[in-house]
């Protein structure tokens, strides 16, 4: 695991210093959105790859803090060689049990990586808005979650073997589990931006019509309402998902980022 310094509070870290995420992404135009913002509020530096585009990744994880893999429209069950590539290499976080996180599309390849199952609803349903979630007994002992979350995703995943359980919906039965010692799988995006939203609702316009998606007035309707828990939420999770790796005087944001 990445040991980072201890800093005086205050004290201003060069970008060479600063202990480092490595962040996955899959389409060129993707971003880290408020994930990527909190992090760096906090003191880290981003490590930005794209291996879909022949960026590589680390055979360890000594220079590196935590990884996370974001989201995509492809499928984890796609033979893509990226895809394949990305989804074997989560072995070297797991091996060296340092933080991972896989959102949506990385919470699949996660799940697949452990064994489980991944596939579309068995009614052809998509999660394409803001839908209610239910934390288990060992996620309300872990922290408070939101009542509604951000989804887009057409495809579930089975509990691997040897996963906890850490909140479930309602189309979608798993919503979030926990690994080992700190690898986590979240189906939904709390990393998402109004600025995101935006961008999504745009161009994914066509998925508004599947069934069980919401239609884009309900999209901004939903972050009027239900985003400032989840804010709180990310921002509570993500020092309980780095803790241990988190500079003493850096492990809590100033403030909350609304966009």
């Amino acid at each position: 695991m990445f040991e980072t310094e201890t800093f005086a509070r205050g004290e201003a870290l060069s970008p060479a210093r600063r202990p480092k995420i490595l962040v996955v992404l899959h389409q060129e135009t993707s971003s880290p959105g408020r994930i990527g913002q909190l992090l760096e509020k906090r003191g880290y530096a981003l490590d930005i790859r794209r291996p879909r585009f022949g960026d590589p990744l680390p055979g360890t994880m000594r220079g590196h803090a935590g990884a996370i893999i974001f989201g995509g429209p492809m499928s984890a069950n796609d033979p893509d060689p990226g895809i394949v590539r990305e989804t074997d290499w989560i072995r070297v976080p797991l091996k060296e049990e340092a933080p991972f996180l896989g959102i949506c599309l990385g919470a699949q390849m996660l799940a697949r990586q452990l064994g489980a199952h991944v596939a579309p609803h068995v009614d052809g349903m998509t999660e394409i808005g803001y839908y209610r979630i239910r934390p288990t007994e060992a996620g309300r002992e872990m922290m408070e979650w939101p009542g509604f979350v951000y989804q887009w995703h057409r495809e579930g995943f089975e509990m691997p073997s040897g996963g906890e359980l850490l909140a479930t919906g309602d189309s979608f039965r798993n919503q979030a589990f926990r690994y080992g010692k700190a690898a986590y799988g979240i189906q939904f995006h709390a990393e998402l931006t109004y600025a995101m939203m935006n961008r999504w609702t745009v161009r994914g316009s066509s998925r508004m019509s599947m069934p069980g998606a919401q239609s884009r007035r309900d999209h901004f309707a939903g972050r009027a309402i239900h985003d400032a828990a989840v804010r709180t939420w990310l921002n509570r999770f993500l020092d309980l998902w780095l803790e241990g790796t988190v500079p003493p005087a850096l492990s809590a944001a100033d403030s909350e980022l609304k966009r």
